[in-house]
């Protein structure tokens, strides 16, 4: 099995870009697999230690910045695509002063198959400044509950590799102190989740 990534991400990506950009204008099925995925009660957020393509990745590395953590996979047919093109976008509507105290996190869930390498091949498809994540079953799902996030593996004869992850679509903004500050519903639009970064971004010094 080849370990790039498919050419139709690519392909993928750019239409999502495309039509974004100029027609999305997103509602949440009722029907939405998921909304009915258990969900931690209380997130708390709070530090992690991950890893990266170059290494060990510690969020507290990241003080003074804001962050935003999605939680996906590679093999996503379509909600992370369709996320990761609004993420790219929001950053895209910062200025470049703005983008500068701002990072975004892709954690995988399904580090069976993504590797560290997959990881970084596949975010650097939406934008270069997005770091992808893998580690432990155990460390992610950890992270994961602190956040709020849900995920659940089930098999799938439609998968190359038998199996499909379903998980929970929302993002979560962690302020420049390292606090959980706001989770962002699936279907946020860009020009939101830019305002919503830049609510949490210091104020310029004079």
């Amino acid at each position: 099995m080849k370990r790039g990534i498919p050419s139709a991400i690519i392909v993928i990506a750019a239409a999502l870009l495309v039509w974004t950009a100029w027609f999305w204008r997103p509602v949440t099925p009722e029907g939405d697999v998921h909304r009915v995925l258990p969900i931690a009660p209380q997130p708390v957020g709070g530090d992690f230690r991950l890893r990266s393509v170059d290494g060990p990745f510690d969020l507290a590395e990241l003080r003074g910045q804001v962050v935003l953590v999605y939680f996906g996979y590679t093999w996503c047919p379509d909600i992370c695509p369709t996320n990761l093109v609004v993420i790219a976008r929001a950053l895209e509507l910062l200025t470049p002063t703005e983008r500068d105290r701002v990072q975004v996190l892709f954690i995988t869930v399904d580090p069976q198959r993504d590797t560290a390498e997959r990881l970084a091949e596949y975010v650097g498809w939406f934008h270069p400044d997005i770091i992808g994540l893998t580690g432990g079953e155990a460390e992610i799902a950890v992270v994961a509950r602190r956040y709020g996030a849900a995920f659940r593996r089930y098999e799938s004869s439609d998968s190359a590799m038998g199996y499909m992850v379903d998980h929970s679509a929302a993002s979560y903004l962690v302020d420049p102190e390292g606090h959980l500050a706001l989770t962002l519903a699936h279907a946020t639009p860009a020009v939101d989740i830019a305002a919503a970064i830049r609510s949490l971004l210091p104020a310029s010094g004079p």
